[in-house]
Formats: structure tokens, sequence, C-alpha cells
């Protein structure tokens, strides 16, 4: 096993360690909390549908697959593991999203015993045709239910124009018609493959003792070495398929996701890529820039309007969201403010003060334990340490931010509108 500490002088403290099977596992003490939060991970996500171990043939497998293996990995002979960790007084659940699948635990108490039923269940899959063929009716319902959310709806369709080859554009939970080809032998290969120690890791923080929790994984994990896994690189370019697309729905008023694509090709963005692209968009359209401002001051957008950084393994975007009466003009003023900034430059006050509150945001994290495990995750998934954020933030410069903004072209960009649906008087 090889095991490091990582310091730093405001936030503390936490292990990494890479056990002798490949596990990646990271704990942070946090002795003055009353909790605790565990994740056992896969870097295993909704992309992840051509794929293969080192040195055999790849596969194709049905969209949807990885985020079904979740739903069934919480089933086993013994019955259901959520009443297990109920007897316990945990709460336990887990997710999927692109590139990771997540079994996670919070506790007050008992957080060994905890821990063993996360290590025993992950790793004891069980999975038949009745059960499976159960599922697909449940996953069924929930796709259907996604198909009339607005808000998801309207991300998804624009990722449908924005890539054409990436399969970031396909939702996470798949569709009727795929996860119908789901078969317990396909769950079964997806799993051997995915879940192994080598591809997989475990994220802890809280109120534990990392030596007891390193041993107690290494008893509780396969001794089996892991193995690498191909997956199919992703071939995108910088244009997009259509600039905009507009769908009905049952909505009071209109909402809008326009996105700006950016080509890394088939890798993750670096960890100064995230922290620049946060920063940039704090100036060009947080609470206190002069685009914000205009857009509520002249009502063209309301306090729930957001934006994001996109990202993950082969796609990246930046991100804006919110309702609003006229979608066209709301993005045709974020193109606005995109080219008048790179052309007078970043107001320095607004730098400061967007660095300034990252910064404090970073350190906050830190006073949670699930914020802490997430950025565990990330740092697992994407690369990384979990102290980069507050050591880089103080770094980053105006040109960082301008070069950032480059990526937002208006012929990489795409509008996706939901409507009202019209009455019919």
């Amino acid at each position: 096993m090889n095991r490091t500490v990582f310091k730093n002088s405001l936030l503390g403290e936490y292990t990494y360690a890479k056990l002798d099977n490949g596990l990646s596992v990271y704990v942070m003490e946090k002795s003055g909390f009353s909790s605790s939060y565990a994740v056992f991970g896969t870097r295993y996500g909704s992309i992840d549908t051509r794929f293969g171990r080192e040195g055999e043939k790849e596969i194709e497998v049905p969209e949807g697959i990885a985020h079904f293996l979740e739903h069934k990995l919480f089933e086993n002979e013994e019955g259901d593991t959520f009443a297990r960790f109920a007897k316990t007084g945990a709460y336990a659940n887990a997710f999927t999203t692109f590139d990771r699948t997540c079994y996670l635990f919070s506790c007050t108490k008992n957080f060994e015993e905890n821990l063993d039923i996360l290590l025993d269940f992950v790793q004891s899959p069980y999975f038949t045709a009745e059960t499976v063929e159960k599922e697909q009716g449940i996953i069924g319902q929930e796709i259907k239910m996604y198909e009339d959310s607005a808000g998801w709806r309207v991300f998804f369709n624009m990722l449908s124009e924005m890539y054409e080859n990436h399969s970031v554009k396909i939702d996470i939970a798949g569709t009727v018609e795929s996860i119908a080809k789901i078969d317990d032998k396909l769950l079964y290969e997806c799993y051997n493959t995915f879940y192994n120690p080598e591809n997989m890791y475990i994220c802890i923080a809280g109120n534990v003792s990392t030596d007891e929790v390193i041993s107690r994984i290494e008893r509780g994990t396969k001794k089996n070495k892991g193995f690498k896994i191909t997956r199919s690189d992703f071939t995108e370019t910088d244009s997009v398929k259509n600039r905009y697309i507009e769908q009905s729905l049952e909505v009071a008023k209109p909402i809008f996701c326009l996105g700006f694509k950016e080509n890394l090709g088939n890798r993750y963005p670096t960890v100064k890529e995230r922290i620049v692209a946060g920063i940039a968009l704090e100036v060009l359209c947080g609470d206190c820039s002069a685009l914000y401002r205009r857009l509520i001051d002249s009502s063209l957008i309301s306090d729930e309007f957001s934006s994001e950084y996109f990202e993950g393994r082969g796609y990246s975007a930046f991100v804006f969201e919110g309702e609003t009466d006229e979608p066209r003009g709301v993005a045709e003023e974020i193109s606005r403010e995109i080219k008048y900034i790179l052309e007078n430059g970043i107001d320095e006050k607004l730098l400061e003060a967007a660095k300034k509150s990252a910064f404090g945001d970073a350190v906050k994290r830190f006073d949670s334990v699930e914020g802490i495990v997430m950025d565990m995750i990330d740092c697992a998934v994407s690369g990384g340490e979990l102290f980069d954020t507050v050591k880089q933030l103080r770094e980053i410069t105006a040109e960082d931010i301008t070069e950032r903004l480059k990526v937002l072209k208006d012929e990489c960009s795409v509008l996706s509108v939901v409507n009202p649906k019209r009455r019919d008087l």
C-alpha cells in the first residue's frame, strides 16, 4: 500500500492511500464533527456505453445501463440494503452521473457497522432475469417522468444539438427502448468490468480514525488486483449541430438553457481550467456583474438565473439557465457582454471580489463532511488534489479569465427553449 498525507495550514490534512488491489482511499478526520460521510464509488457513468478490458475486444451496451445497475445493486439475496442501513440509524443513497456512480451513507453513530454494510453490498451483486424485468418497469416510469420535466428537457435538448458523437447527449437513465435490451448477463458484464478495485475509490470525512478506517477497508475489499479499462474516445469538433431548439411543455413561462461548447478532446479539464471557468462566469454574469444588473433591471431574467461550467471526460460547456419571456434577447445580451469584456478588459475590482468569494466558498466547503467528500470524488475521477482550489485561486489573473472567455463563441453556442403549451380557446 502507498500512503500519502496532504497538509494545508488553513484547511487541515487528509490521507490518500492506494491499496495493493488498486483501490483509491481518501480520508479526512474531522474530530470536532458529530457526523461522518462515506462514499464507495466507481469511475463509471452513463457515457460509458462502449468499453473493454485492456487487451480484449470492446463491446457496446445499451444506454442507461450504468444507472440501471446502480438501482439493482441495492437488492441482494438478503433483501433491501436500505433496510440494513435503517437499522443502524444511517441515511443511505446513491447516484449516477455522466462519469461516475456513487453509493453513500451519512451517520452520527455506528460508523464502522455502516462502513461494513457499504463495503458488503457494493461488492455483492445479485441480478436475475426476474428482478431485471421488474426494474425495467420501474425505471421506465422514471424515464417518462423526466420526459415531462421542463428543466431536465431544456438541458438535454441543448446537449442533443451540441454534440454529434459524444454520449453525454443521451439521458443518464437511457430510454424506454434502450433499457428493454438490458438483461442480467449484461449487468454482470458491466459490473465485473467497472466495479474492479483499480477503477474504484472510497472517500470518507468525519469523526473517524484514519488508521482504523483504512485497515477496515483493506480487510473488507477484494484482494485481487484490479485491471485497466479501455474506453472509446469521442471525436467531436468545435461546431454544433443546430444553434436553436425548442419544445412546448406545461410551464407558466418560457425557460431557456444557453450553452457554449468547448472542445478539449477526450480529456478532463485541468483543475486550473475548472477554477478559471468558474471565476470567468462570476465576472461575466455573477450577482455583482454589470450584465446581471442590466438583465434584472430590464426584467429579462428572474433571480433564478444561474450559470455553470459543465464538464467531464471529453465534454465541457459554459451554460446559462433561467426563465424569461425573451430567450433570444437574453442570449444576445450575454453574447454582447462577452464581446465587450474581450474588447475592453476585465474590471479588476470585480475580479478580486470574485476570487475572494470563490476562496471563501472553497474554505467553507471544509466545514461540511458532505462537501469534503464530494470534492474528494472529483479528485478521484478527474484528477487533482483536495487543496488545489484554495492554492491556485491566488494565482488567477485577468489574462487567464479573458483566455477562457474567448471560448464563448456564438457559432459554438446552442440556445434551447421550452415554451408554454398553447391552449386553444
